[in-house]
């Protein structure tokens, strides 16, 4: 049996999940009232911004990375990585779908899903192309160039985007506090290059949440920039993190909209530095 970090006791597990409560009151319409609760609004509002204004002071994003990158294992041991083999489950509205992820150094990769039977290719990257299944045809179809060229840009991240941030060209600024499931946290922003869309260059942002006890992120959120979402806001969150040859992976994750529903999904097993039979990466020329 596998026994991980547990969210519980933080030593803790690096990752939680996030839990939005809301607690709505009436407010009494009274012109004095109004003045009282305006007045202590204000006085909330100060003591936020000056809380955080210490925690600026105190640490830097700089800092808060260097802890984070040695408290998973460190720089030198991740930077010995070549492939990471993920096996899991993804719970789809209560169907457990299991499915396979795997990724190379070099940023060949991809994703099995089965579903009824069936083995399922998506985002499979041949260090050229980019093609999934389609879904209703069943047959396999190239990605169009606009949505190549975004997946190509994230290739220098493996394994882990905040190694070398800086000499990638990425910015990160330390914004604040929050607090994510009673745990408060650092968020960073962090920027990298940016993305296009429609033709048109798009801001590619995200906003890290790392706890400020043992300096790994509980979640990020970024924006869906296409298709029917566009505009929201992704968030995903982390858990049951656990060791792997010297290294710390979280097993579990969620991964939905901001203060909606969530899709969870759990690794049974995380492998690095296996090989794989190089002959998956290729595009069926059959189209299947």
């Amino acid at each position: 049996m596998r026994t991980g970090l547990k969210t519980a006791d933080l030593c803790r597990d690096p990752y939680v999940l996030n839990k939005f409560i809301t607690n709505p009151f009436l407010i009494v319409l009274t012109p004095i009232l109004t003045l009282m609760k305006t007045k202590r609004i204000f006085a909330a509002i100060l003591l936020t911004l000056l809380s955080n204004a210490v925690v600026a002071q105190d640490i830097t994003v700089d800092e808060i990375i260097s802890n984070y990158l040695e408290n998973i294992g460190g720089v030198d041991a991740w930077k010995k990585v070549k492939s990471i083999k993920l096996t899991g489950k993804v719970n789809q509205q209560g169907l457990e779908i299991p499915l396979e992820i795997f990724t190379l150094s070099d940023g060949r990769q991809y994703t099995k899903i089965t579903f009824q039977g069936m083995d399922i290719m998506q985002g499979v990257y041949d260090g050229e192309s980019l093609w999934s299944t389609n879904f209703q045809s069943m047959k396999a179809e190239k990605s169009d160039a606009e949505t190549t060229e975004n997946f190509k840009l994230e290739l220098n991240d493996f394994p882990d985007n905040w190694i070398d941030y800086k000499e990638k060209g990425y910015a990160a600024e330390l914004v604040g506090t929050e607090t994510i499931d009673g745990s408060e946290t650092y968020k960073v922003k962090l920027t990298k290059e940016p993305q296009t869309f429609d033709g048109k260059q798009v801001e590619n942002v995200t906003y890290y949440y790392f706890d400020t006890e043992v300096f790994v992120p509980l979640a990020e959120d970024s924006e869906v920039k296409v298709g029917p979402q566009a505009g929201v806001v992704q968030r995903i969150t982390y858990s049951d993190y656990d060791e792997v040859d010297g290294l710390y992976f979280p097993f579990s994750l969620t991964q939905g909209v901001k203060g909606g529903a969530s899709q969870p999904l759990t690794f049974t097993s995380i492998e690095v530095n296996v090989t794989v039979d190089e002959s998956v990466f290729a595009f069926p020329e059959s189209g299947k």
